[in-house]
């Protein structure tokens, strides 16, 4: 089963009349589902629509289904160093995350609720939320998300408020309507794939897909043709060379200058942003999960 012709059709002719070039982007989608390769997932279905909008148009895609990889869970960057034999994720991370200027988080729901691997994926994005980029920003700065969710219960605006709020409070962009899903009616139900379930014919569902993977691949051109979000007091530590676009700081520029209006209220309790202080700012150090908001 696949989408209504007239649909398919639209869509195509959509990507082939796109007045920018995307083919020097690239799209890392993670897919939690449940089920391991080869076995159909729902959620697959529905990115069927995104991939097509992706390659048609010459983005790189590269998709993880994440329960297929040997991925711990945690919030270090590497969990073989706190006593797990194996971890796929700096890898993926490294070859996949970094480079990407899209990341897509999918995945089904369950009892209402973002499914395992969608949130595992997610605290190991964080893991990685304390580098810093070639600009001397946040590892995420530059690059834009989106959620997709697929499931037979309620809970798709649920899902979307977790995950775009946790992209974007690591750093990345969050375009307008970023997110879409398919639920089908109240209660249990067919799934999206299932021949009864209406799912690839419902045009409200399929709308909002394409705007959701069009408003990435805008946001995506316009952030990498601007070189990414303004360095201007965004630099979470020093020793960096500013973009010859960029205007060198001034003191009062600098987010370091935060440091010196900051006190140290002993027996608080509480932190100081990892990028305001000593902690990282010398070294270009990773901050430690724990010292992040």
């Amino acid at each position: 089963m696949a989408l209504p012709g007239p649909i398919q059709t639209f869509i195509d002719q959509q990507c082939d009349a796109a007045p920018w070039r995307y083919d020097d982007l690239r799209a890392v989608i993670f897919n939690g589902t449940l089920k391991r390769s080869p076995e159909p997932s729902q959620t697959d279905g529905l990115l069927a629509i995104v991939r097509g909008i992706f390659e048609r148009t010459g983005v790189t895609v590269n998709h993880v289904r994440t329960v297929d990889h040997e991925i711990p869970p945690g919030v270090w960057p590497d969990m073989r160093d706190h006593g797990y034999d194996n971890d796929d994720f700096p890898d993926i991370y490294r070859t996949l995350v970094e480079p990407a200027h899209i990341i897509l988080i999918a995945g089904p729901i369950w009892l209402g609720d973002q499914c395992s691997q969608t949130r595992k994926i997610i605290e190991r994005l964080y893991a990685y939320s304390g580098d810093v980029n070639a600009g001397g920003q946040w590892s995420y700065y530059g690059k834009v998300g989106g959620a997709l969710t697929t499931g037979n219960e309620d809970g798709g605006k649920h899902v979307s408020a977790q995950i775009l709020y946790a992209l974007q409070h690591i750093g990345v962009t969050v375009p307008p309507q970023s997110d879409a899903y398919w639920v089908g009616e109240a209660g249990p139900g067919p799934s999206y794939l299932d021949p009864d379930g209406g799912g690839q014919r419902n045009a409200w569902t399929s709308r909002n897909t394409v705007f959701m993977t069009w408003n990435l691949l805008h946001l995506a051109r316009m952030l990498k043709d601007a070189g990414g979000i303004p360095h201007t007091a965004t630099q979470p530590a020093t020793g960096t060379s500013p973009t010859p676009s960029t205007p060198t700081p001034n003191t009062a520029e600098s987010p370091h200058a935060f440091a010196s209006m900051v006190p140290h209220a002993e027996g608080s309790g509480r932190r100081h942003h990892a990028g305001f202080g000593e902690r990282i700012g010398p070294t270009l150090g990773r901050a430690k999960p724990s010292m992040r908001p």
